[in-house]
Formats: C-alpha cells, structure tokens, sequence
C-alpha cells in the first residue's frame, strides 16, 4: 500500500472487527452452526423481504435457500462472521463483504438489486424499524469544521485515483443522456448545458455555484455561456485542481475558485447553482443554505439545485455513512423544500433523473474495474472492494428507485421573466 495514500478504510475495520470478535466468538470457526443462530438468520432475511437467495456457510454447506433457483447468495465464511452479521447486519455485511469475510454468489450488483426489490416500504404509521437501520452515530455534523472533515475524507483522497474513472472533465455527479448511447464525455457535457439552459444564462451574467467539484461546470458556463463564475469548496485539492486548469484555458479571469465555506458567500449574482453538494449540507442547516441563497441572489434572479435524493425519510446506510460518505444524507423532495420555503422562493421546474444516475454510475463502476490493478497498487484490495460495493450499491439504488436524483428550478415570488414552455431546456444534443 503507498503510504503517501493511507486507507481511510482500514483502521476503522480491524477496530470493529477486532471488537466484535472478541464479543461473539466463543466456538472455534468451524463448529456447527446451532439452532439459534440458524434461527436468527432466517428470522432476519424474513424481515428484509425474503429476497431469493441461499446461504452457504464456510464449510461449502448449503444452509437454507427462500426461493427454488435463486440467481445469488451469501457465502459465510466463518462463524464470526456468521455472528457480526446477525449483530448489526448493514453495517456488518459490508465491512465484511470488503475484508473478506463474506461473499457474494453471482454478480455483486444483481446481488444488491434482490436485496431492494425485496425491502419492505415503511408505512405512514412510522418508519422502517429494522436491525440494519440502527441509528448511527455520526463521524461528525455538518458545522463548518465538520463540514470540512467529512469533504476532505472523500474528496482529498487523490486527484490521481478520481482521474482513472471519471470522465476527462472530472465531473463526480450524475450526467444527463437525452441519447442512451452517448459516452459519458458527451453526458456530462449534455448535462452542464441542461442545468445552463434551465437557468436561461446570458454572456456577463454572474453565478455563484456552491460546491464546485474540480470546477468541470464552472468552467463549462463560462467557456460556452459567457458568464462570469464565483465557485466556492472546501476540498483542497479539487480547488487547486479547478484554478490550475482555469489558468491553463486562459479562463483565469472569468472563473474564481474560491477554498471556503457556502456559508461565506457574499456578493449578488444573477444565478445561484449547487450540482451535488446538498447532500452534504445536513438537514439542520438548510435554512442556512437558503438564506445564503437569498441573499445571494439578485431580484430577478434564478436557481438550481441538483441533488440525490430519497421518496421517504430513512437514514443513510450506516456503512457509507461510516466509511464513504461521513456526515451525508439525501434528502426527500419535501426537505429540499425547506431551503427554498422560507424564503418565498418559487419553484418553476422539478426533473428527476435517477436512471440517468444509474446509468453514469455503470460507466463509472466500468472505468473502475478496468484500472483495479493500479487502484489496489495506491491503496490495497480492501478499499477496492470497498469501492467497488459502494459503486454498484449505488447503481442498484438508483435502478430501483431506493435513490432519487432530483433537479430543483427556482426563482423569486415575482419575477415574471419566465418562459412560456419547457422546450429552451430540450434542444437536441449535437453528439
């Protein structure tokens, strides 16, 4: 492993493993499986909807299967496993799948879509009380100091490992395919001038855009828009990354990188856009995002924001929440409201593209595989299989709607400057 490049991963995994072990392993790994823990198994794939599967445990013995011909399984390779597993079963599952422990049968990915196929829905009486959606203490909320901790575990990890797999312009959020067979080049471009033209840019307007990523959309806008752009993020590495290319492409003056905070924002501007970043804001600080917003924006001004999101209100998965994702949370179309409410904002245009999100994480999830070998020579297999579980779990969220990508038009109370049509938002891609 390139100690320039430790696994945010790993210490995190021998700490829980080591205690969970110490806790429930009481027999040698190869001992009989007793009543009871067969019991609890099939206690607890009951609960998540008895999806078609079989269980093999470590000694290649079939344990039990829910369906005749089952496509995919679970093998279990020892009994502390066995028992992690039964103790805190989202979270524990995935720990183990990435060191080993336990295994897939079949593709990874029809794995995971079985898994929420089969998931029951919580019903308005409360929500979904089952083991695997523990509450979870988080790595640390979204002020601004945690703000910057949670961003720089996943985004500083190296411009260098993001390079092999996403496309030529960097762009870590769902692209936009109006034509199924465009590349993720031609999608991610399609999807910049989606957003652009959704908030009608005129050259010499000005944007704020919060959350930049490595700066693909801000210099995209000001290259084929003629805008001038305020880009504000807080991973260090992207925005260095972002203001470099700026001076390479002579944009320098067009587009400003700025390593701060959303919260500092200050100026007026004529469009506000936030292309993955309301994900990370945490929900108790959404009246702060709007009222940055609001403040932001001219009278006549217009906004978007692009963002992952979910049908019902359930807690992240406490093993992205743990390991990827510290201090995320996608929200519903309903909460995302709540930054725009309060301020009387107007929302003109709701578009949800979860399938095109399914779509470029597949390419992705491609790339990726394609340069493994180099992936585990920066970091090791562990965080390769870490990845690559949170990769096609997130395309099978999105192919089965447990994940949502919504995009969020709005603009002032008064402004009347509309359009007539939605048809300025669908010109056909020249690809």
């Amino acid at each position: 492993m390139n100690e320039n490049k430790p696994n945010p991963l790993k210490l995190s995994f021998k700490t829980e493993n080591a205690e969970v072990s110490n806790f429930l392993s009481v027999e040698k790994p190869g001992a009989q499986i007793s009543g009871v823990e067969k019991w609890l198994l099939r206690k607890l794939i009951k609960q998540i909807g008895d999806p078609p599967l079989r269980i093999v445990m470590w000694d290649g013995s079939e344990l039990f299967r829910t369906a005749p011909n089952p496509q995919t399984g679970i093998i279990i390779r020892d009994r502390a496993a066995l028992r992690r597993l039964l103790s805190k079963p989202s979270l524990n599952f995935c720990e183990q799948y990435c060191s080993g422990d336990v295994d897939v049968e079949g593709e990874l990915l029809n794995f995971l879509e079985t898994f929420h196929l089969c998931r029951p829905i919580a019903t308005e009486s409360g929500p979904l009380k089952l083991g695997f959606l523990e509450r979870w203490n988080r790595r640390s909320g979204n002020t601004l100091n945690g703000s910057r901790e949670n961003i720089h575990h996943h985004y500083d990890i190296g411009n260098d490992f993001y390079r092999l797999w996403l496309d030529e312009e960097m762009q870590y959020t769902c692209a936009y395919f109006p034509n199924p067979a465009m590349s993720l080049e031609a999608a991610q471009a399609a999807k910049v001038d989606h957003v652009c033209r959704k908030l009608q840019l005129k050259p010499d307007e000005t944007v704020v855009e919060a959350g930049c990523g490595w700066g693909g959309t801000a210099l995209h806008m000001a290259k084929h828009y003629g805008v001038k752009v305020k880009a504000f993020n807080i991973s260090h590495e992207q925005v260095e990354f972002a203001r470099d290319r700026a001076r390479r492409e002579g944009l320098d003056e067009r587009v400003e990188f700025i390593e701060d905070d959303y919260r500092t924002i200050s100026g007026q501007f004529d469009a506000f856009v936030s292309i993955g970043m309301l994900e990370h804001v945490g929900i108790d600080h959404y009246r702060d995002l709007g009222g940055v917003i609001n403040r932001a924006l001219k009278p006549n001004g217009r906004g978007l924001i692009h963002s992952i999101g979910q049908n019902q209100a359930e807690p992240l998965n406490p093993w992205i929440e743990k390991h990827i994702f510290p201090g995320a949370y996608p929200p519903t179309l309903r909460e995302m409201l709540e930054v725009l409410e309060p301020w009387s904002f107007s929302v003109l245009d709701v578009e949800n593209l979860r399938l095109h999100y399914a779509r470029t994480i597949e390419d992705w999830l491609a790339r990726f595989n394609h340069h493994k070998e180099e992936i585990e020579q920066m970091f090791d297999r562990q965080f390769v299989r870490a990845w690559r579980l949170y990769l096609a779990s997130s395309i099978a969220s999105f192919n089965t709607g447990a994940l949502q990508l919504f995009q969020v038009l709005f603009s002032r109370p008064h402004n009347n400057d509309l359009p007539w049509s939605r048809a300025h938002m669908y010109i056909p891609e020249m690809h």
